[in-house]
């Protein structure tokens, strides 16, 4: 059953932290997972937090360290020695190992790598430590099993049984040549089934998907998921191997990448989340604020030119409302479709012509639907003159929306600048202004020459 986190379990944990009642505490996070401990744990403050971290069984303390918040492990490393630090990369992955101690400090950093009894761990994780963030070398782990092309099955099985200590899960044995290079793979069920004697050069599948360690974080990600891959060897320039990325690194990566998305999608600066604290969150969301903020000054600088206008034909400011949310609803529908295509690589970029055409047509069916309904509406309650205003207003304002939000993201996209961005408040404002400028200049036609 899937743990949830409620207010008297909160509770309860707080008064059995106050009491320093130890067994109390381990009888209550005894049937939980690591998340689920990670979980409890961002919900307290630091003192409460370091406590129940040292009654952890060293099994499960590494694994609850790395599901903590980010802000959390940090607040809490710090009050660690550096020798209990490497204490618990000692039980780590080295991925993972790399992971926390790329968030120290760098004199801490060598420091803490000195402590690390196992030289072979240390050596990968300050290899891993110094791949630029966001790559394949960034993401990988040094555990894996391979073997060489030119051995036999038997003296493979016993490569690795010495290997298997080090991988907790092994999915398959990588095949390289005398130089290292990999060349191919085998699988566990071919292993078995072969003749003890058998040269690994006879069984094994050359056919094998790899990426180099300078390969992004998105890249990987798009192609295990293309491929339905649950691990991806890594390479170097040289084709030697050097790691192995796994599905649940790129599943963080996945998440990651959907929640910066969203936040940009909804005008957020900064990553944040609900437990940030209130100047980090105001600070995320005030400049995308602003931006909308001065597309309402100059909204309103453009209905002031027309006030005159207003002042013969008021009937024309009930509409200002309708024709600035229709604009804006349209945008973001027309470019949330471009980013998720984006997103998916599924959109063919070479290929834009006929995406904006077929957006516009979109528009115009959309548009001739909207402005039909609001004619109606608007000449039964006003005049001919009005209706026409407001129904070609309306549908000029839609056409020119689902091109902007179609355009603009496919634009950014081709700039290198995150397409996330035109899903927001950049279009919404966008479309205020074009959508109020529209209306009172068909408005002016119209009531000009009729």
């Amino acid at each position: 059953m899937q743990f949830e986190l409620t207010t008297d379990k909160l509770d309860s944990l707080k008064l059995a932290i106050e009491e320093k009642d130890a067994s109390s505490i381990k009888f209550q996070l005894q049937d939980l997972y690591a998340p689920d401990i990670a979980q409890l744990i961002n919900h307290l403050d630091l003192e409460a937090a370091a406590y129940i971290y040292e009654l952890l069984d060293e099994e499960i303390a590494p694994n609850v360290l790395l599901e903590l918040d980010d802000d959390k492990r940090e607040d809490l490393l710090a009050t660690f020695s550096t020798k209990e630090i490497a204490e618990q990369l000692d039980n780590m992955d080295s991925d993972d190992a790399a992971d926390v101690i790329a968030e120290l400090p760098e004199e801490i950093q060598e420091e803490v790598l000195s402590h690390i009894e196992d030289i072979d761990q240390a050596s990968d994780i300050a290899e891993l430590i110094n791949y630029e963030e966001g790559t394949a070398g960034s993401l990988m782990a040094k555990e894996l099993v391979s073997v060489y092309a030119f051995e036999t099955v038997s003296q493979c099985i016993e490569e690795i049984r010495a290997q298997a200590d080090s991988v907790d899960v092994m999915y398959a044995v990588y095949v390289l040549d005398s130089n290292q290079r990999l060349i191919g793979m085998l699988s566990l069920k071919k292993l078995i089934i072969s003749h003890p004697m058998a040269l690994i050069e006879e069984i094994y599948e050359p056919d094998i998907q790899s990426v180099k360690t300078n390969t992004t974080s998105e890249e990987v990600a798009e192609f295990m998921q293309k491929y339905d891959l649950v691990v991806l060897p890594v390479v170097d320039q040289l084709g030697r191997l050097v790691g192995r990325i796994t599905i649940d690194d790129v599943v963080d990566v996945i998440r990651e990448t959907a929640d910066e998305n969203i936040q940009r999608m909804s005008g957020l600066s900064d990553d944040v989340d609900s437990n940030d604290n209130m100047w980090r969150l105001s600070r995320a969301r005030i400049p995308w604020l602003l931006v909308g903020m001065c597309g309402g000054i100059i909204g309103s600088r453009i209905i002031g030119t027309y006030e005159e206008h207003i002042k013969i034909h008021p009937e024309m400011a009930y509409f200002i409302p309708l024709i600035g949310a229709m604009g804006g609803n349209v945008g973001v529908q027309s470019s949330a479709i471009i980013v998720q295509g984006l997103a998916n690589n599924t959109l063919l970029i070479d290929k834009l012509a006929p995406k904006l055409l077929k957006e516009l047509t979109v528009g115009l069916i959309n548009g001739i639907i909207c402005a039909a309904l609001i004619w109606s509406y608007a000449f039964v309650i006003e005049d001919w003159r009005l209706a026409a205003t407001v129904s070609l207003a309306l549908l000029t304002v839609i056409m020119c929306a689902s091109f902007l939000g179609t355009f603009v993201p496919l634009t950014m996209n081709r700039f290198k600048i995150n397409p996330a961005l035109a899903t927001g408040p950049f279009v919404t404002t966008l479309n205020d202004i074009i959508g109020i400028t529209i209306y009172f200049l068909t408005g002016r036609l119209l009531y000009a020459f009729f």
